[in-house]
């Protein structure tokens, strides 16, 4: 991945990406990167290994974290989420939106350009550009993908301490066969998402 996209929208340009629209448990979590092109080359001397950077979703979870620890530590990034009553009042597409502008506003920088993956913008006092697949295309977005996605596990993890018999540890609160098999043996927890299927059918 490269600066193509970033170098079109001015010299700072913010990637915006989200995590955890699908799951049946916990928050929706947004990231903001901002990453000073002319510092890369140094980067990509000390890290070479973040050559690997793509979407989350297409790299393994040992890659993930490799890359999150690095990243942390050479770039600002703020983050948001928007809460699982959040979720249930304003709806999943509004909560994330909701998560992206508050991801930006912890950032505290002024950019040129706020690059957010999807088609849909937040509300940011910035220009915003909405990119399709843009954790594909785009290297801030994806940085803020890697980020995004680490924390929301993490975070899922700590809550699995509380509610053990999810697993939530293992499924990071997507609705996998064992994660929907629990819910009906032990029922719902403050956690889950009762606006999301199969849920609501197994409540009313």
């Amino acid at each position: 991945m490269n600066f193509d996209i970033e170098e079109k929208f001015g010299n700072i340009v913010v990637g915006i990406d989200e995590v955890g629209r699908g799951p049946l448990a916990g928050p929706v979590v947004a990231v903001a990167v901002y990453i000073k092109r002319s510092l890369w080359k140094n980067f990509l001397k000390k890290h070479p290994e973040i050559i690997k950077i793509n979407d989350s979703k297409k790299i393994s979870k040992k890659i993930r974290e490799k890359l999150y620890n690095i990243l942390v530590n050479i770039i600002p990034f703020g983050v948001g989420a928007a809460s699982v009553k959040e979720i249930e009042e304003k709806n999943i597409l509004q909560a994330s939106l909701i998560a992206m502008e508050r991801a930006y506003t912890s950032l505290k920088i002024s950019a040129d350009f706020v690059l957010v993956d999807g088609i849909n913008s937040p509300k940011i006092k910035a220009n915003v550009k909405t990119i399709k697949n843009g954790d594909n295309k785009s290297i801030s977005i994806a940085s803020a993908s890697i980020i995004a996605k680490v924390i929301r596990d993490n975070l899922m993890k700590k809550l699995s301490y509380k509610y053990p018999g999810f697993f939530w540890n293992k499924n990071s609160g997507y609705g996998t066969k064992l994660h929907i098999d629990k819910i009906k043996l032990l029922g719902i927890t403050p956690h889950h998402r009762k606006s999301f299927k199969p849920i609501t059918k197994m409540i009313k």
